[in-house]
């Protein structure tokens, strides 16, 4: 579904992506890791389309992916649910939703997509009316993934959804996107720094160390590998 190819970028001249090759198949739950600054959130970014990549390609089912403008991709099928939630504080939950389902796709499907979120996420259907700027951290990273499933995307992007969360909140997170992954065979992309649960959700992973990919493999490989047991699992 998605190949990356050699890419690289960064931010003036700080490279931050140098090389990265990278691969998600239709129906994985891939994992990528790493240390602060290895480049994670601006892959991300480049394949969004809010950051350029200087060289290499992305191929998104088999279309060139940096041939397509930033604001066309959600409309491929591609959702990025950013760090930090940005959800739009000051209108309510419902109106946040609505946003999230201005594609093809998302206005086609929202009837059965707002019932799966809503039962989902129960804390949202109560919460509604409420402004998503008065809720915990936990509910607006909620309401950030249940936007991005209002898109119906074919590929779901996770960036560090549980930052910022107490380990019981980033726990039922957890939870609910392995439930998504399984009930809706999307596939999904995650980066996220709590590597063990990364690790143990994903199919396949990446380790990126300072622009490149320092390790890849299955899971059962990455979790019996001494350096990412030293170095991410604290074994």
């Amino acid at each position: 579904m998605l190949e990356i190819r050699d890419i690289a970028a960064g931010y003036g001249g700080v490279i931050a992506l140098d090389g990265v090759d990278a691969s998600v198949s239709e129906g994985e739950f891939v994992s990528i890791v790493g240390p602060n600054g290895a480049g994670k959130t601006t892959l991300f970014k480049v394949i969004a389309g809010t950051v350029p990549a200087r060289r290499g390609e992305i191929l998104f089912e088999g279309q060139d992916l940096l041939a397509v403008p930033a604001h066309r991709r959600p409309h491929l099928g591609i959702a990025h649910v950013p760090e930090g939630r940005q959800v739009f504080p000051t209108l309510t939950v419902e109106d946040n939703l609505a946003l999230g389902a201005y594609t093809e796709a998302g206005r086609r499907d929202w009837a059965q997509n707002i019932e799966y979120i809503l039962r989902l996420f129960p804390i949202l259907d109560e919460r509604r009316k409420q402004q998503a700027g008065t809720l915990s951290g936990g509910q607006q990273q909620m309401l950030a993934i249940a936007r991005g499933l209002a898109s119906s995307p074919k590929l779901l992007m996770l960036d560090e959804p549980s930052m910022g969360l107490a380990p019981a909140v980033a726990d039922s997170i957890f939870e609910a996107v392995v439930e998504i992954r399984k009930e809706r065979a999307l596939t999904v992309l995650l980066v996220e720094q709590r590597a063990m649960e990364a690790l143990e959700s994903c199919d396949h992973g990446y380790v990126l160390e300072t622009g490149r990919v320092a390790l890849a493999g299955r899971q059962e490989e990455l979790l019996s590998d001494d350096r990412v047991r030293q170095a991410y699992l604290g074994m």
